[in-house]
């Protein structure tokens, strides 16, 4: 039996210390490294969101609940784009907050250098950048 129980914590205890752990991408940023080729854009928003505001263009749709399968490059159910461990990921989620969670979770699969979105979908459309 473990006595290691850590006291819970709230879910902006949680995003702070997740986020804590790497550096967050703005969405200027985010659309530059896409358009280099040095990142993949992972749109993780539910169809509903993705139909109700559109998509960015290029972006590899992957709901939530299938993220970790997808991307894992040691997985048997990843995506083609899941190279490498060493692959640039920015996941995209609709306002910045659950890809954060998902980042923290790509990282314990060994994706180092995921990060995410700040402000999600909607700081990028903010920010003018395409959407189609």
């Amino acid at each position: 039996m473990s006595h290691d129980i850590q006291p819970p914590v709230s879910v902006d205890e949680l995003l702070e210390r997740v986020r804590a752990g790497y550096v967050r991408i703005e969405p200027q940023q985010a659309y530059e490294a896409a358009r280099a080729g040095d990142a993949l854009l992972v749109d993780i928003r539910y169809a509903a969101l993705r139909e109700r505001d559109g998509l960015i263009p290029g972006a590899l749709v992957v709901e939530r609940n299938e993220l970790e399968w997808r991307l894992d490059p040691q997985g048997s159910h990843r995506l083609p784009e899941a190279t490498s461990h060493a692959l640039r990921v920015i996941v995209v989620c609709d306002e910045g907050y659950a890809s954060s969670l998902a980042v923290q979770s790509l990282r314990q699969l060994g994706l180092h250098r995921a990060t995410d979105l700040v402000g999600g979908f909607q700081a990028w459309r903010g920010a003018g950048l395409p959407v189609v």
